[in-house]
């Protein structure tokens, strides 16, 4: 069986901060502000992962009210625990597409290494991951450079002998 997730996220510019996407530090400053690192590309995968698996989403798991359990948390430990979830449901990648929208910087050179670093930590092959980067054309939130947006879309499967059978 086959299911496809979408997530999307968006997070505020924050000057006072390192900048990471894909689980990699792109910047040391002019970064994103939330809870967590505030690694835009990184909670909309997880969103779209537990979106195909249908167990809800980001927050709902780690969420922001927790105190400080999740205050800075590096966003390469919620992916793990994302991955982990979905696998104990018998779930498996088999692609990801992720975009990122943002004015500055230029992402192109750092693409290569979010996805080694991606695929380390969901534990697949490179090939399953795949990461562009785009601007708004100075239009909107992302072209005034006040935040950054992601959307991811997976595709996961379950293996069909751990899936209960349909009696006829």
């Amino acid at each position: 069986m086959h299911r496809v997730g979408f997530g999307y996220d968006v997070h505020q510019m924050a000057p006072d901060r390192p900048l990471w996407l894909g689980g990699i530090c792109v910047a040391p400053s002019n970064g994103l502000l939330g809870h967590s690192d505030a690694d835009v590309l990184i909670h909309a995968l997880c969103d779209a992962l537990l979106g195909a698996a249908n167990m809800r989403d980001i927050g709902y798991h780690f969420p922001d009210t927790k105190g400080n359990e999740y205050e800075n948390i590096d966003s390469k430990i919620l992916l793990l625990k994302t991955m982990t979830m979905i696998r104990e449901a018998g779930y498996e990648l088999s692609n990801a597409d992720i975009t990122v929208a943002a004015q500055a910087p230029k992402l192109s050179p750092f693409i290569p290494q979010m996805c080694l670093t991606l695929a380390s930590v969901m534990g697949v092959d490179t090939d399953r991951i795949s990461v562009k980067a785009t601007t708004t054309e100075q239009l909107g939130f992302v072209g005034r450079k006040e935040g950054m947006a992601a959307y991811a879309v997976v595709l996961i499967e379950k293996d069909e002998e751990s899936k209960p059978k349909r009696e006829r």
